[in-house]
């Protein structure tokens, strides 16, 4: 068990910090990729439905059927889904859309120069976007972290598909830091140090939940996380993925990441 924690924590921790390569991005190169970033998006999203809707939900609706009986139990995992949904999406609500980390940034927008007058609200949306994401980050942490104490396979998958998924942020988090403080390397920190809230939630879930952590408990925990990815991949990667204007190779994308999923765990059975 002790292994597996071990290797739960650090898959949330390279989730995490995958917004520095997104800020790096920023840094050291003059254009956006945006087929790749599509591509790259619709990929995430692909694992993230994929797997949340053959596997998760599925062993979450086992663990709650044989604790509670067929009918109860497929209630409870359907509540358990969409309260999911209902928690990330009230997270995204009260995030000021001046500071959302969702926001679609292009490295392009790092090399425009503001006008004075901006210079006062970029401060503003810089601190707001660097709360933002940590707030944001912390059930995904919680997440990965389930799932790999679940199923360390499966946890690796939902790491890759996370890490994907936060290199935008990092471009996201970058420009309006930078334009705030004047400073490339505290712009790079601080949207480095933003996913750190990945591997908190980690480590919320391992010294909070765990010791708490009975079949029930672990089947709505396992259905929530169900609803968070999917809600993430409908309402974040797939429309970042169009506003880049790639959105067939964003569906491309999608079709990959439930392909190279559905091998995987084919092949670990």
């Amino acid at each position: 068990m002790d292994e597996i924690v071990l290797l739960a924590l650090g898959l949330t921790l390279f989730a995490g910090l995958a917004t520095g390569i997104g800020s790096a991005l920023a840094f050291f190169t003059s254009r956006t990729n945006t087929k790749f970033l599509a591509w790259s998006l619709g990929f995430s999203a692909g694992v993230m439905i994929y797997v949340s809707m053959v596997e998760i939900f599925v062993k979450a609706k086992g663990a709650l059927v044989e604790e509670h009986g067929e009918s109860a139990g497929y209630w409870w995992t359907v509540i358990g889904f969409f309260s999911g949904m209902v928690i990330i999406a009230l997270i995204d609500r009260f995030i000021p859309s001046v500071g959302n980390p969702h926001n679609v940034k292009t490295v392009e927008e790092f090399h425009t120069e503001p006008t004075h007058d901006e210079y006062a609200r970029l401060k503003k949306m810089g601190i707001f976007t660097a709360i933002a994401i940590a707030i944001h980050n912390f059930p995904e942490g919680i997440a990965t972290f389930a799932s790999t104490i679940q199923d360390p396979n499966l946890g690796i998958a939902i790491a890759v598909a996370v890490a994907i998924h936060n290199i935008p942020e990092g471009i996201a988090v970058a420009v309006p830091l930078y334009f705030a403080t004047g400073d490339r390397k505290k712009a790079f920190k601080w949207s480095f140090l933003s996913g750190l809230s990945e591997p908190i939630g980690a480590l919320f879930a391992w010294l909070i939940l765990m010791p708490y952590l009975t079949d029930t408990m672990f089947g709505m925990i396992f259905a929530g996380v169900a609803g968070i990815m999917v809600f993430i991949s409908l309402d974040e990667l797939l429309p970042a993925a169009q506003k880049y204007d790639q959105t067939h190779l964003a569906i491309y994308g999608v079709v990959s990441g439930m392909f190279v999923m559905a091998l995987s765990l084919l092949l670990l059975m």
